[in-house]
């Protein structure tokens, strides 16, 4: 990381010039161990999908069967993150860890199903011990499975109906934050299901004794309490890419508070993760600001399936690709600024400085 600091201050521009893109091309160099790193491509996404228990209580008005029938659409190629992965080049994998229906073996989808969608959270835990322990494990192997096959950059994707319920009782139970302040409109609620949204979350949070936050409970009880199939696969995943040295791009709510259990799990998984975009969900903020993870992209989405994550790819492709293609002063032939010039001119005015 500091012979990347040091490469960054001696290329071609101003120091500090492109701003969060020269500390995203430093983290990666520490994960890899190597400066410049490898550049983070090919990029494979992998979605995970499955069903919710705590549909039941009435938190969206989709119906449970859109779980698999967008999977069949992310599998014939019709869905968003499937155009946005063909404008990037990356490979699209379908996970289903715990779709409720039955799904026909098609090219593109990892029959991983743990069970038939999650429990009831507000009745009891949504997973068992054993079910949150396979689920994790499957996200390690699916990161090892696609590292294996080329991918030098994760991009995580999900699909469940429901998801983001769970999401917002994860973030809730591991940041500490009230119901209220992380549970979004998910697919676009209105207010009473919103409302109603709220209350079951915080019912799923007292019966499982996580009102007051997680503390010292361990994250895999969390997961088992209140997390999806999706939730637990993705932090395996997070985790099984950090473990290979490989950049993971993170999504939305729901790679949010999946990261949360995984750096709950392994803080040192964290070195890997590169939050693609700032959701429009409220629990994605709490989330991303306890993980001290700064978003790329601020575009008010809030779809999922690895959308946001696909859009900021080439951002954190381009932050490497600096490192490797940029010239020094010494090799261009650049006169470098004088060590006694003044930076009057070159520091932003107050009224020119945005987000």
């Amino acid at each position: 990381m500091d012979e990347a600091r040091d490469l960054q201050g001696r290329l071609t521009k101003p120091p500090g010039s492109l701003g969060v893109l020269e500390e995203v091309s430093v983290r990666l160099a520490g994960l890899a161990g190597q400066c410049p790193p490898p550049l983070p491509e090919p990029a494979a996404v992998a979605v995970f999908a499955a069903d919710h228990g705590v549909h039941a209580q009435g938190v969206t008005p989709w119906p449970q069967e859109v779980t698999a029938q967008m999977v069949a659409n992310f599998v014939a190629g019709g869905a968003v993150v499937n155009a946005f992965a063909k404008q990037v080049g990356a490979r699209v994998t379908v996970v289903d860890i715990g779709v409720a229906a039955p799904l026909e073996p098609a090219p593109g989808l990892l029959s991983r199903k743990i069970a038939p969608g999650t429990a009831d959270m507000t009745a009891g835990p949504a997973m068992t011990a054993d079910e949150a322990r396979r689920a994790v494990a499957t996200g390690i192997e699916v990161a090892r499975e696609l590292a294996g096959q080329g991918a030098r950059c994760l991009i995580t994707g999900d699909m469940g109906i429901a998801n983001t319920t769970a999401s917002a009782a994860l973030i809730a139970a591991f940041t500490g934050l009230p119901p209220e302040r992380v549970t979004g409109r998910g697919t676009g609620i209105d207010d009473a299901t919103h409302a109603r949204k709220v209350e079951v979350v915080r019912t799923a949070l007292v019966r499982h004794g996580l009102s007051e936050g997680a503390g010292t409970r361990d994250p895999l009880d969390v997961l088992a309490a209140v997390g999806g199939f999706e939730h637990a696969g993705i932090a395996g995943f997070v985790l099984g890419a950090a473990a290979l040295r490989v950049p993971v791009v993170l999504d939305g709510v729901i790679a949010g508070s999946a990261a949360l259990a995984a750096a709950a799990l392994s803080p040192d998984a964290l070195a890997g993760c590169v939050a693609g975009h700032r959701s429009a969900e409220p629990g994605h903020s709490a989330a991303v600001d306890h993980l001290g993870l700064r978003p790329l992209v601020d575009l008010e989405l809030r779809l999922g399936e690895g959308t946001g994550a696909l859009l900021a790819l080439p951002l954190v492709q381009g932050s490497v690709r600096v490192l490797h293609e940029v010239a020094t002063f010494d090799s261009a032939g650049v006169t470098e600024k004088s060590a006694g010039a003044t930076e009057k001119e070159a520091a932003p005015r107050n009224d020119m400085i945005s987000e």
